[in-house]
């Protein structure tokens, strides 16, 4: 029977883990070897690393840091940060990340998309877009960890990865990011009905049946979550945790 995958999301800023809401007030919550250490032993299906200041700050990623996560890390790992060339994702992927996620970049060029699908193939390219919703009840799409407007449209941008030949998309909203109260099922779905590539769900899950609701009702392949894997109870204690055995399975 098909299972969704589903993924924690860390985020690193610095050689520590942090949490954010909103993209913003990142607070630190322990060492990320510690915490994919305690992730592998849970047997989770992937983790994603995302680099959340490496863009803003203008530098590579930290492939120290990276080469010690990945040996750590026995499941798929996807990394994302301050990726801006095929060189950095060649490196990457020798460091033993499995998928690269490129976000700012790709506003800048798709070239560098269109070469590393080619040389590395697509299922080790994801495309990430970070959307933010207006007053209007649309998306805007942002880049440098939520920073800038893209002025780009949503869907346009999402075809454009796929056509560019991303494997991927991890679609991440930025009014739900650490709220813990549920996907913006509106955006995933926005995204699921226009491509033919795996979309992952991020941004707001805080139970089980948020993870349910990002498949069955969002339309996403996979779905993803920060705070509901590293904190706990209504003080947001941190303690890493993952469900298990849940039921995906869509009912007709």
């Amino acid at each position: 029977m098909y299972r969704a995958r589903v993924i924690p999301c860390l985020l690193v800023r610095g050689n520590g883990l942090v949490k954010t809401r909103k993209f913003k007030n990142g607070v630190y919550i322990g060492d990320p070897i510690n915490a994919i250490r305690i992730f592998s032993d849970k047997e989770v299906d992937e983790i994603v690393v995302l680099d959340i200041d490496a863009t803003k700050e203008g530098r590579e990623p930290n492939y120290e840091l990276v080469e010690e996560i990945a040996g750590e890390a026995f499941m798929p790992m996807a990394y994302g940060g301050g990726v801006q060339s095929l060189e950095q994702i060649r490196r990457l992927i020798r460091l033993g990340v499995e998928k690269v996620v490129i976000n700012t970049a790709a506003f800048e060029s798709k070239e560098a998309i269109v070469e590393a699908s080619r040389v590395f193939g697509s299922q080790a390219i994801v495309g990430s877009i970070d959307a933010k919703r207006t007053v209007l009840g649309g998306y805007r799409v942002m880049s440098c960890s939520g920073t800038k407007d893209t002025k780009c449209g949503l869907l346009e941008h999402a075809q454009q990865l796929v056509t560019a030949g991303v494997g991927e998309i991890l679609v991440n909203s930025i009014d739900r990011d650490g709220m813990m109260d549920g996907y913006d099922l509106k955006l995933i779905r926005s995204i699921t009905d226009h491509v033919n590539v795996p979309v992952v769900a991020s941004g707001g899950a805080g139970s089980i049946e948020d993870l349910k609701a990002g498949v069955l009702s969002g339309g996403a392949s996979a779905v993803a979550a920060g705070s509901m894997f590293v904190f706990h109870g209504k003080h947001r204690a941190v303690l890493i945790n993952y469900p298990q055995n849940i039921d995906f399975e869509r009912i007709f």
